[in-house]
């Protein structure tokens, strides 16, 4: 989520910032500094509570956490804006740094509850969390999207929106039933880590999914190796997680069934998810 307008009057106040000004961001999801912390726009607000109330004790080895702010009267999110401490750095193509940051990430997450959104299905009129709760559900359901069309959405009619829904179907009959248990992930690190030189990387936020740590980990490669410019030998290094094959499959049909689904996705995507689905198809 991206915005040009700065964060209300009230709610500096109300984060007691009065007297700060703010300074746009290039990353952090639309997010203005003022001095040593960020105040970002919320896309949705039970997960962005969750997110500011499980980061305020969470503790992984190798990684720096954004910590939230607590507004003076002990909200995490005022007018849909959440507050966090400032972290400096950067999105870097070191991607298997980023699969070890979630692997680290990840062992410290297991212990957590199910968020009760998160059992939620998606609902009209679509917003960009439904849009990635359906694609979620694409990539595991019995019947890909399934349950998007139970909930009136519009797919894609396009050439490029059939390609990829073809693929999609395609891929899922090389579904193969999965053994390993699902936590609390974060489905979206790709892009999100923040490198500072030789400093501990870092994250401002967690994007929570419930799946297996191993299909975090998949996310991250497919990304990296359709829009990152990773080299192919990124699969073969994290072959030794769990079901591997299976995890990267279902990532790429997620990634796909996003493709389709999101307002803002272009053509020019699609190539490079076709050709990480033949690799993944490679090692099925």
């Amino acid at each position: 989520m991206t915005t040009t307008v700065e964060p209300p009057e009230h709610v500096r106040a109300t984060f007691g910032l009065r007297e700060v000004n703010p300074v746009a961001l290039g990353d952090w999801e639309g997010g203005w500094r003022l001095g040593d912390v960020v105040l970002s726009p919320v896309a949705d607000h039970a997960r962005a509570a969750w997110s500011a109330k499980t980061r305020e004790n969470l503790r992984v080895d190798g990684l720096r956490l954004a910590r939230p702010v607590r507004a003076t009267d002990g909200r995490y999110v005022v007018s849909g804006w959440r507050c966090d401490t400032y972290m400096p750095g950067s999105p870097e193509p070191r991607h298997d740094e980023v699969v070890s940051v979630s692997l680290r990430l990840h062992k410290a997450t297991a212990t957590l509850d199910r968020p009760r959104f998160l059992s939620q299905p998606p609902v009209t009129p679509w917003l960009d969390v439904d849009v990635f709760v359906a694609a979620d559900r694409a990539a595991w359901e019995t019947v890909p999207l399934r349950t998007l069309r139970a909930a009136g959405a519009v797919i894609e009619n396009s050439p490029d929106g059939r390609h990829s829904l073809d693929l999609i179907g395609q891929l899922s009959t090389l579904r193969k039933p999965v053994r390993t248990p699902a936590q609390l992930v974060h489905g979206d690190l790709f892009g999100t880590v923040l490198f500072a030189g030789a400093q501990t990387p870092a994250l401002t936020d967690i994007t929570p999914y419930w799946r297996p740590a191993a299909w975090a980990a998949g996310v991250i490669v497919v990304d990296a190796l359709s829009w990152g410019g990773a080299d192919e030998g990124l699969l073969e290094r994290w072959a030794d997680l769990p079901e591997w094959p299976q995890m990267l499959l279902r990532a790429v049909m997620f990634r796909l069934a996003v493709h389709v689904l999101h307002p803002r996705s272009t053509p020019e995507a699609l190539p490079g998810l076709v050709r990480t689905a033949d690799m993944v198809r490679f090692l099925l």
